[in-house]
């Protein structure tokens, strides 16, 4: 059997709308991180790369943590594909109920967790950070932070249900911006850190107070959309245990992440101070593509997969994957091109002024290309693990994950004397990689994911588009240096945007050009 063949999916404007709600999803996330990128440049402003700065790291990354856990990838992985199964096979009513089940379910559950960590919150910073050995004072600030930080879990995991039930629904927009509220809430109370004991203070209020609104939002979204949540009983019956089948290894996946994580902030707590702020705005800037790019693809595909499957269309779900991987590459190719080669500039355009020095952005660079390093990884890893979810397998995903974390964390160990926080980040990468390949190896040998000619012609063509991007990069800055070099402020920032914009244009041109001639399709047609 020949596994490299073209797709028979009988409907290829399908896929293209695929491709214009992954558009619609990454766009609003672009406006989130643009928005992201305003808030940390305040906060690099306000608080620098210090004490404070790392305090707040820790009280921001506590929920976020168990927010990855127990909800978002996790969640989506259980519920999205429970969700439309239910609503493709029984209807409305039904997906209803089981959404209003898992809601209540969940408010339960959270509160409990809640209270629970609200008081042993001393010991969970603790054994995050080491207790920050070499500043109790720091140890007692990411107490404080973290007890006024954490509340925002509750809210967001019930934003997160609201999402994959909009999501479901195909009603993308409003779940990928409400983020955007958490940045405005950031940098709302950072300008009013003057009111605070510290500015750590003022963004652990900002970052609770986002969860209430963020709630609000969906929820009102929800009720626009005719499927408001309601309080329903929780009954075990074989919808619900369906989704705890699913839902169990998707969270020991989904902890096997956070674990990488929280060994970066476990380690990096015991190296010199400015550590976990270098990682932080690292993966601030790495977490771009991975957020507007992979996982808005993710987020589209899992659902769409998911029907087509149940439909019987599996044909029609391979194109739309093979459709989203190339979107994918194509947009990704020059965050790596620049992330690799021009790191230290884009830290220190983007943050570097106020309390945060040169010595900080260029700290932030080295972290950055090693990143960059994984990137090709993080960003398909959600279009290569819904070739999984989208058939409710989610142990595979799991072992994949539990392998590449063993791998990650081994070298985090390995890499952190002689490289420090930039030797965390590699570590990471390699941790995406083995993690991705094992993905893909399954998925192909199992028939879940079949890539065509199509696919393998378009990665031709965003390899020689990213060479050329790559002799842009190499040799166009030290030209647009001495452009900017009579310019009293902003030079830094000029000379990014000017690579960025020359940058763009030769990849884009070249990139076009090379499909063509490759023959690749760039219309619905």
């Amino acid at each position: 059997m020949t596994r490299l063949r073209p797709s028979r999916d009988r409907q290829p404007s399908d896929s293209f709308t695929v491709l214009r709600k992954i558009a619609s999803v990454g766009g609003w996330t672009l406006v989130s991180r643009i928005t992201g990128f305003l808030r940390d440049t305040v906060m690099a402003a306000v608080m620098g790369a210090g004490p404070v700065a790392d305090a707040f790291v820790v009280a921001m990354r506590l929920p976020n943590h168990f927010r990855a856990i127990f909800a978002e990838g996790a969640f989506n992985a259980a519920f999205v594909p429970s969700y439309a199964k239910l609503l493709e096979g029984k209807g409305k009513s039904a997906a209803q109920l089981f959404a209003d089940r898992i809601m209540a379910l969940t408010i339960i559950v959270q509160t409990i967790i809640l209270v629970v960590a609200l008081l042993a919150m001393s010991w969970i910073v603790w054994a995050l950070t080491g207790g920050f050995p070499a500043d109790p004072s720091r140890f007692e600030l990411a107490v404080t932070l973290s007890r006024i930080t954490f509340p925002y879990l509750f809210f967001v995991t019930l934003v997160t249900i609201l999402s994959g039930v909009l999501n479901s629904h195909e009603r993308f927009a409003t779940a990928a911006a409400a983020p955007i509220l958490l940045n405005l809430c950031l940098i709302a109370a950072l300008f009013c850190a003057f009111l605070f004991p510290t500015a750590g203070h003022a963004a652990a209020w900002g970052f609770m107070l986002a969860g209430i609104l963020e709630l609000v939002l969906l929820w009102w979204a929800a009720k626009r959309a005719g499927v408001p949540p309601h309080w329903a009983r929780p009954r075990f019956d074989a919808d619900m245990k369906g989704f705890f089948k699913a839902l169990g290894p998707a969270v020991i996946g989904s902890a096997g992440i956070q674990i990488a994580m929280f060994a970066d902030t476990i380690i990096a707590s015991y190296l010199p101070t400015g550590a976990l702020s270098s990682l932080y705005y690292a993966d601030r800037l790495y977490q771009l593509p991975v957020g507007v790019i992979g996982i808005a693809a993710g987020t589209v595909l899992l659902p769409e997969m998911a029907r087509r499957i149940t439909a019987g269309d599996v044909a029609g779900a391979h194109a739309a994957q093979n459709r989203a991987i190339g979107m994918t590459l194509a947009l990704t190719a020059p965050f790596l091109v620049a992330f690799s080669i021009l790191p230290e500039l884009t830290v220190a355009a983007l943050f570097e002024r106020g309390a945060f020095s040169a010595q900080a952005a260029q700290a932030s660079g080295h972290v950055l290309a090693a990143y960059a390093l994984g990137l090709p990884a993080m960003v398909l890893l959600r279009s290569a693990i819904a070739s999984f979810y989208a058939r409710q397998d989610t142990m595979t995903p799991v072992i994949a994950s539990l392998t590449g974390v063993v791998v990650n964390v081994g070298l985090k160990i390995f890499l952190m004397q002689p490289f420090g926080a930039a030797g965390l980040a590699l570590a990471t990468s390699i941790g995406a990689w083995v993690n991705f390949t094992i993905l893909v190896v399954l998925a192909y040998r199992r028939d879940l994911m079949v890539p065509n000619a199509a696919l393998l012609r378009t990665i031709v063509a965003i390899g020689i588009a990213s060479a050329a991007l790559v002799l842009v990069a190499l040799f166009s800055p030290a030209m647009i240096d001495r452009f900017v070099a009579g310019l009293s402020f902003a030079r830094k920032e000029t000379a990014l945007v000017l690579l960025g914009l020359c940058g763009t244009m030769v990849y884009g041109l070249v990139l076009f050009v090379a499909l063509k001639r490759l023959g690749v399709q760039l219309s619905r047609k």
